[in-house]
């Protein structure tokens, strides 16, 4: 059976994004560099945005809040920006809706 999606997605709608694999290798790695070169950065004050945050790993939920909306619902892919425990986000783009890795769900409300 398809999945059909709980509503139609919109630009500015809360939802969870679930971390794969390459997203989890791409947040630790900016965040390992910008550790790495902290000194460099607090010496040079150069402006640019240090990577920092708690490690993430691969299965772990996210908030993301929905910057486009490819194509009419159900199916429809998404843009977001996914806010991480730190002082970044993460920008992924035609995610579709589903409860694997890389996919974004509708959270449960309690």
């Amino acid at each position: 059976m398809p999945n059909v999606p709980l509503f139609a997605p919109s630009i500015g709608r809360i939802v969870h994004f679930i971390l794969a694999e390459h997203h989890v290798a791409q947040i630790n790695r900016r965040r390992a560099e910008g550790e790495a070169k902290m000194d460099w950065h607090r010496q040079e004050k150069t402006g640019v945005q240090v990577h920092i945050g708690n490690p993430v790993s691969v299965g772990q939920v996210y908030p993301m809040i929905i910057t486009r909306v490819w194509g009419a619902a159900p199916g429809s892919a998404v843009d977001g920006q996914v806010f991480l425990d730190g002082n970044d986000t993460l920008w992924v783009t035609s995610v579709v809706e589903g409860d694997g890795e890389g996919n974004w769900f509708v959270p449960t409300r309690h």
